[in-house]
């Protein structure tokens, strides 16, 4: 039994928040979370927190009343004087909004950060980040998690042969090398442009294909449209079985037709974001980390090295 912890959850991911309690042994924390007429948050916390350390399980995936009431729960600890409060964000939402790549616009994953801080967080905890440079959004500490090991472990069973990962653009070559090497595959990468967003156009790929298995890993699926394109692209070049994984499966808009029409075998994804039946189709495979999270948080609880979980 954890001494002096509590784990709370928001309404985002509640089933997620549920199995990383009964791996940690422990019951959720009770919280009332529920909405004024007008639709304003209510937010209290049903139990004594004072001294403990907490952790909030939340993403930070839309609509956006996650992210408000993710900040209402901190408040709430801080104000309740909890020892210590650790935010786990499975998804860490606005991720792609992490830099000036056009005059005038927002930085929304800094914004994220700052408003997590200033709200009372003293920790995050967080998996496959878009871009590694977040962690250098925060003045307090950051644990980043990868989902890596859960899908090495997935497609190990299934004993692919003559294995290519393919990396569907420039910024998934780390992670695809990843793959390959935990996979005993080999690599190749997709050169694509984007004409606007949401929107991917298969130039060229670099690496042999044909005739061979293919998996294809990014950190998330937004609209699907890179990915299914890719998968195309692949087999108009001879490839046999495409599998695609994915950490964070948004599928927005069309993304479930377009996965369920493409010439995919299957779509492995971890439930960081909370699937809708609707989202759902035949070749979706949803793998869990709420063993991985429960580690994390367990580790974190009695400071024990976070990373000894990727050695």
């Amino acid at each position: 039994m954890l001494q002096g912890f509590k784990l709370l959850s928001g309404t985002a991911n509640r089933p997620l928040a549920e199995e990383i309690a009964g791996h940690l042994g422990v019951e959720l924390c009770k919280v009332t979370l529920s909405r004024f007429a007008d639709g304003e948050i209510f937010v209290r916390i049903d139990e004594n927190i004072r001294g403990a350390d907490i952790f909030i399980v939340q993403p930070s995936n839309p609509p956006a009343e996650n992210i408000l009431e993710l900040l209402l729960l901190i408040d709430a600890a801080r104000r309740a004087s909890a020892a210590r409060i650790t935010v786990v964000m499975p998804y860490y939402g606005y991720s792609r909004q992490d830099r000036k790549d056009q005059p005038r616009v927002a930085i929304g994953a800094k914004l994220l950060a700052n408003m997590l801080e200033t709200a009372g967080a003293d920790r995050v905890l967080g998996i496959d980040f878009h871009q590694h440079q977040l962690q250098g959004f925060f003045d307090k500490p950051v644990d980043h998690l990868y989902a890596a090991p859960v899908f090495v472990a997935h497609y190990r069973k299934k004993n692919l042969t003559n294995l290519v990962v393919v990396a569907p653009d420039a910024g998934s070559a780390k992670m695809a090398r990843g793959f390959a090497k935990r996979l005993n595959g080999t690599f190749a990468i997709i050169d694509k442009r984007r004409p606007t967003a949401n929107v991917a156009e298969v130039v060229n790929v670099v690496g042999e294909v044909e005739g061979r298995d293919v998996l294809i890993p990014d950190d998330m699926i937004d609209t699907a449209g890179t990915v299914s394109e890719s998968a195309r692209a692949l087999k108009r070049l001879g490839a046999r079985d495409i599998y695609v994984c994915a950490t964070h499966a948004l599928l927005s808009g069309p993304a479930a037709q377009r996965l369920s029409e493409a010439p995919i075998t299957e779509v492995a994804v971890t439930d960081t974001v909370r699937l809708r039946p609707e989202q759902h189709f035949p070749s979706l495979v949803v793998l869990s980390v709420g063993e991985l999270l429960a580690k994390a948080i367990r580790y974190t609880h009695s400071d024990q090295s976070v990373s000894s979980l990727f050695d």
